[in-house]
């Protein structure tokens, strides 16, 4: 993890979701105000705030208002990292890291899809951030979404998960990148375009780069900042408009 990874702002706001249980797994729920695909699900797969930070809230209501029912899973186990500690310099993220590996946190995502599907969803977008990321790239790896978007994703190794990608997923892959992400960097953004980009990847491929923003811009920007709070609006507004095209 980089120290971007606990930096941000939190947003204002009144969420309009629930959280709901599936099979002993927490998740906030946003649901469409108006009538909606009931056979498709978008998952929020949060960063390591999970899903009560606000801002993840608000994010799952937005999607819910531009007609997508979103399930923010919370595969922490109720143990994300605090919300008191965002801008901590002490927090010890590496030793939390250790006690929420894909053994402690993977089987809760499992749960809460085995749910949807019995429930009727046969679709499925995935829409993760930082560490949620990872996940997205890993279930679009055994092809249980369609539809994937990642926002300064973190954990992928570089050039092997994008190859992985590209051999074994059928599911259209949207990237939302920043100037400032170690997590991302140059390299990484230039290695996507060079596997993905110019038509390569038939099931579809999106790249939007936001320059002068630095990782977590998509959820815990500084909206008082005129250029984060375009890049956190222009890179949502893409997921939406990538979601609606290929989901």
């Amino acid at each position: 993890f980089c120290k971007d990874c606990i930096q941000g702002v939190s947003h204002e706001g009144e969420p309009q979701g629930t959280v709901e249980i599936f099979d002993g797994v927490a998740c906030y729920v946003a649901t469409p105000a108006i009538d909606y695909p009931k056979d498709k699900v978008i998952l929020f797969l949060p960063d390591v705030f999970g899903i009560e930070l606000i801002n993840t809230q608000l994010l799952a209501d937005s999607f819910a208002v531009n007609g997508f029912k979103v399930v923010a899973v919370d595969y922490f186990n109720t143990d994300s990292v605090p919300l008191s500690v965002q801008n901590s310099t002490s927090f010890d993220l590496k030793a939390w890291l250790a006690n929420h590996g894909n053994q402690q946190t993977r089987p809760a995502l499992d749960k809460v899809i085995a749910v949807l599907k019995e429930e009727g969803v046969t679709k499925f977008g995935a829409t993760g951030y930082c560490f949620g990321g990872r996940y997205t790239f890993d279930l679009a790896f055994e092809n249980i979404i369609q539809c994937s978007v990642v926002s300064h994703p973190s954990f992928l190794k570089i050039p092997d998960d994008l190859e992985t990608y590209f051999t074994k997923s059928q599911a259209p892959l949207l990237i939302n990148s920043c100037e400032f992400d170690e997590k991302f960097p140059a390299p990484a953004r230039a290695k996507a375009d060079e596997i993905f980009g110019d038509g390569k990847f038939a099931p579809g491929y999106k790249h939007e780069y936001f320059p002068g923003c630095t990782h977590g811009f998509a959820v815990r920007g500084d909206l008082n900042d005129p250029l984060t709070k375009a890049a956190k609006e222009g890179s949502f507004k893409a997921a939406v408009e990538f979601f609606k095209e290929h989901l």
